[in-house]
Formats: structure tokens, sequence, C-alpha cells
């Protein structure tokens, strides 16, 4: 016999070995309806005790909703609403009541809800700077916030779409009288507060131009210290986003 021969056998034994054939030694359960029974009754037990404890926390929150950007705009300027927006003679305050059913722990958290706002926008989505939230003015890199990247020939920072449409409603919560206390920090991922703002970036240039988008930013505040900063760049994927402002403590 050949070496070439040999290898041939060789070839053709390793062919139709065990496992090329799926004839290795394994495990066949036979699934009778004794065995079904008992693995659903065995699942079961696991897991009704959990759904109920969820259930039984589900039901202990309390959820209020109140929508007032209806209610809260004069009749003249249901229509247009943009105008009235824009329009810096019009106060804009707004008083609202509302009944709490619930006795409700503290804290409190508040959070705001945009529809039909899609962050999930190629262009929205693009139009931020990762380094320059961390670096500041020392990072130059910000062709990727257009069309908000500069502003008389100056940086602007943060910039980007994301940044510039910051919501800038505030509120004010009242029981009994008395003002209840509102609490901005910790909103926010540590993750975020840690590795993705540097501690020595402070908003420059920020709604200086001609067409304002949302709030402002205080540039004697670091932005690391704007946690509402923080929850805006969470990008969501759906039409409605809710994001939280801060939370109440009495």
């Amino acid at each position: 016999m050949t070496d070439t021969d040999r290898g041939t056998q060789r070839d053709r034994h390793s062919a139709f070995s065990l496992f090329t054939q799926q004839s290795l030694p394994a495990c066949k359960p036979v699934l009778t309806p004794e065995w079904v029974i008992m693995t659903f009754l065995f699942i079961g037990f696991i897991f009704i005790p959990v759904g109920l404890v969820t259930l039984r926390a589900s039901h202990s929150v309390v959820e209020i909703v109140e929508r007032y950007d209806i209610g809260c705009v004069p009749e003249p300027f249901r229509i247009d609403k943009v105008s009235y927006i824009q329009d810096d003679s019009i106060p804009k305050n707004c008083s609202l009541s509302f009944k709490v059913p619930k006795y409700m722990k503290a804290p409190i958290y508040i959070y705001y809800q945009l529809d039909n706002y899609y962050q999930n926008h190629r262009r929205y989505v693009k139009s931020r700077s990762d380094k320059q939230l961390l670096h500041g003015q020392n990072e130059h890199g910000i062709s990727s916030c257009q069309p908000v990247e500069v502003n008389n020939d100056r940086p602007i920072i943060p910039c980007g779409l994301i940044a510039w449409s910051l919501f800038n409603d505030t509120f004010t919560f009242i029981r009994n009288r008395a003002e209840l206390k509102v609490n901005r920090k910790n909103i926010a991922w540590k993750s975020d507060r840690g590795h993705k703002f540097g501690k020595n970036v402070y908003p420059f240039n920020f709604q200086n131009g001609t067409l304002i988008g949302g709030g402002k930013l205080n540039p004697t505040i670091p932005a690391l210290r704007r946690h509402e900063l923080f929850t805006m760049e969470l990008k969501k994927p759906f039409r409605v986003i809710r994001q939280m402002k801060f939370r109440l403590t009495f």
C-alpha cells in the first residue's frame, strides 16, 4: 500500500467519524406527559410568587400625568403656538392644581414628556461632540455638531442640536402654601457624570444666536453640575420621550 492510499484511507475514515455523522453519545430524554406537567408546575411554583411581588410593587406606584401645553396657552394663540413662545412680551406663567389620590413617599420623581419628538433622527443624533463635553475649549474638532457648532466665528459649548434643544420649562410645586424643595442632583447615570463630562467644561457662547432653541446655561456653572443636560444627551429611540427633570423632597 502506497502513501497515497494510506492518506486516502485516513481521509475517508475521518469523513465517516462519529462526530461528522452526528452519532456521538448524547442524552435523549423522552417527553412524556408526566414530565411536561411536572416541569410546568415547577416553573410555576418559582415564578408565580415573583410575579405576585412584582404586581404588588407595580400597584403601589403612584403616577400622576398632567398635561399643560394646551390649557396654559391663551385662546388666541392656540392655533399658532410658535408665535406665543417667541413673543417675549407675553408672560408665560401658568398655575395648575391637581389632587394626589394616594400618599406619595419622598423622594418624588418629576419627569417631562414630549410627544412626536424624534430624537432618533440621524442628523439630530450626530449633532454633538463627546470630546468637547470632556475637554471643553481645548477640543476643536466640532464639525459633527453642525448646524450648531459656531456663532460669530466662535465655538459653541456645548455644541450640537441636542444641547441646543435643552428643555427649558421651569416648575414650582406648592403644597399647603409651602414650596417643596427641588433636588436636581444625581438624576443622571453615575457613569455619565464620571466619564462623559469634564470637570472644567463651562458653557460658552451658548444660545447667543438669532434662533434660540431651548434653555440657557449659566456660563459660570460647569456643565458637570447641570444634570438635566446629561439626561437630554441620552437619546431615546421612540417618538415619545420621558426625561427626569428633578426630585421633590419634603
